[in-house]
């Protein structure tokens, strides 16, 4: 076993969008194990746009990242050593373990993870945060019904691709918006949307062509220009699951800024009775972890559920990827995967 952890520390506060010399390497002993407490040795990180707001020294359902404090993120990996003896050398783990090649944590607070079930990485995607964020958000606030529309933006992504298809499991036209013509192809030929909108290209347009019924469910990763644009289309009931707003996470003055991106006019919520609705999936999701693993594991064995994976190699390389991501560059789930 090395004598050392590798981590990433939040070097400052970024000044709108994260720069490399946002972070910082450091090398530390590995940390010493109380009674209870599990050593794991890592294997994947998850990337996730959530992760820059974290950064901010900003009022949220969250505390941020201290400045020299680690990056936060979850993980999966596999235990090195225990002093719980619910786990033992070997065993797979999902927990919160930040950007590190190690962390020891309370074996109460990991979640053991079958590898024969999935692969290891699927845990903090399409079956972990981002899938169970999809569930949750879709099950309880947007309640697709058959036959109605529903259009996902930033629908190549980790929760956006997800969300997608399991409108269409509950019978749904599904509309995808994502950047460019590759990943609006992989939604229609890979994940079985109805259509797919490119917002580098007149939205507006593609909208009515896509959705000549009007849009009854929209999920929203986006926020901008993206939901300006949808917002006029709702039919009378719509519901509009808010579940991230990645156009403004860069602003100065943080995801809460006023006016830090332009957003519809809100007087049709009452004419057509809209329902606007946000959610952390903490809240709720995690207590349902088991029953959501159970139903998406039979989704992706019945050939219904798709996923797509972007992994980049080493620990060195997630600063430039989670900068990248922020900017769309990912195409799927962001992990990054360690020796």
């Amino acid at each position: 076993m090395p004598e050392t952890n590798r981590r990433i520390l939040l070097a400052r506060r970024p000044k709108g969008a994260p720069v490399p010399e946002d972070f910082r390497f450091e090398e530390a002993p590995l940390p010493e194990l109380a009674e209870g407490e599990v050593l794991v040795r890592h294997r994947f990180l998850s990337l996730d746009p959530y992760q820059r707001g974290r950064m901010d020294d900003a009022r949220s359902y969250a505390k941020p990242v201290e400045i020299g404090g680690v990056m936060e993120c979850q993980a999966v990996g596999q235990v090195a050593a225990s002093r719980d003896a619910r786990f033992k050398d070997g065993d797979w783990v999902l927990g919160g373990f930040g950007w590190q090649t190690h962390s020891a944590r309370p074996g109460k607070a990991l979640i053991a993870i079958d590898p024969q079930d999935a692969a290891p990485s699927t845990a903090l995607g399409v079956l972990g945060m981002p899938g169970l964020t999809a569930w949750v958000g879709l099950k309880d606030i947007g309640e697709p019904k058959q036959g109605e529309t529903l259009v996902v933006s930033a629908a190549s992504g980790a929760v956006g691709q997800v969300v997608g298809q399991l409108g269409k499991i509950a019978g749904c036209r599904v509309v995808g918006i994502a950047g460019g013509a590759r990943k609006c192809a992989y939604l229609m030929d890979e994940l079985g949307f109805d259509a797919a909108v490119d917002h580098k290209g007149d939205l507006g347009a593609q909208l009515d062509a896509a959705c000549p019924g009007g849009v009854d469910v929209y999920w929203e990763n986006v926020g901008g220009a993206v939901q300006a644009a949808v917002f006029p289309r709702f039919n009378n009931f719509g519901r509009m699951v808010m579940c991230g707003m990645i156009a403004q996470y860069n602003t100065a003055a943080g995801a809460d800024a006023v006016g830090a991106a332009p957003g519809p006019n809100l007087g049709p919520v009452v004419r057509k009775r809209l329902r606007i609705q946000g959610f952390i999936v903490g809240d709720t999701g995690w207590k349902r972890y088991a029953e959501f693993r159970a139903e998406l594991l039979g989704h992706i064995a019945a050939g219904r559920l798709r996923y797509r994976e972007d992994i980049v190699q080493g620990l060195d390389a997630a600063p430039d990827a989670f900068i990248g991501l922020l900017q769309g560059r990912n195409f799927g789930k962001l992990l990054v995967a360690l020796d």
